[in-house]
């Protein structure tokens, strides 16, 4: 976050003084007027320049940022980070070499930080955003892995006429099993269960 106190003699020319010196746009920052200013006895005895304070925030990618460095530093793990805006969210990967603790069992780690840093980033900035984190395309590997797992095992269902009960997952990877079935007619998805051991059951539609 930057911030600057500027005077001129109106406050829209203190103001313009201060985005010059921050290199910003007036959307971008908050201003706060600290005094009106006036002009005086004749315009010259007891006259006083505006005064206001104009802050920057830090922009999403720079808290995204320095908090995960900070979380990557304590977990003593060297890994470069990369954050892309993507229509409707912040996406970040991280690259480096023996990242699987970052992982974790099928992914526990990793939605464990991701979790962490949208709490801890939205605290900061003023408007909401949505972050989803993925080490060197983990999540992408993890898609194809249940996109696959889904449909062998509805083959299975269909085969033996008894319903599959998968192990536990989070919303997010059964969205995944759910969609890879949904155009199957045969096949009927649905969850059961209480977080976070809500489980999908792949069963015959009757």
């Amino acid at each position: 976050m930057k911030e600057i106190e500027t005077s001129g003699k109106t406050v829209e020319e203190a103001i313009e003084a201060a985005l010059k010196s921050l290199g910003a746009k007036r959307e971008e920052v908050e201003i706060y007027i600290l005094e009106e200013g006036s002009k005086g006895f004749l315009g010259l005895l007891g006259s006083r320049q505006a005064r206001v304070k104009v802050v920057l925030p830090d922009s999403p990618e720079e808290v995204i940022n320095d908090f995960l460095t900070r979380v990557l530093k304590a977990m003593h793990v060297a890994a470069g980070i990369e954050i892309r805006q993507r229509e409707g969210y912040y996406f970040v990967s991280f690259h480096g070499k023996d990242l699987g603790i970052l992982i974790g069992r099928r992914g526990d780690n990793l939605d464990a930080l991701q979790y962490l840093c949208n709490l801890a980033v939205n605290r900061v900035l003023k408007n909401k955003v949505k972050i989803v984190l993925d080490v060197e395309g983990y999540r992408k590997r993890r898609e194809q892995t249940l996109i696959n797992l889904a449909r062998r095992l509805s083959a299975r269902v269909k085969e033996t006429g008894k319903r599959v009960v998968l192990e536990p997952m989070n919303p997010q990877e059964r969205r995944v099993i759910h969609t890879a079935l949904q155009n199957d007619s045969e096949i009927l998805t649905f969850s059961e269960g209480q977080e976070p051991n809500r489980k999908v059951v792949i069963a015959l539609r009757h």
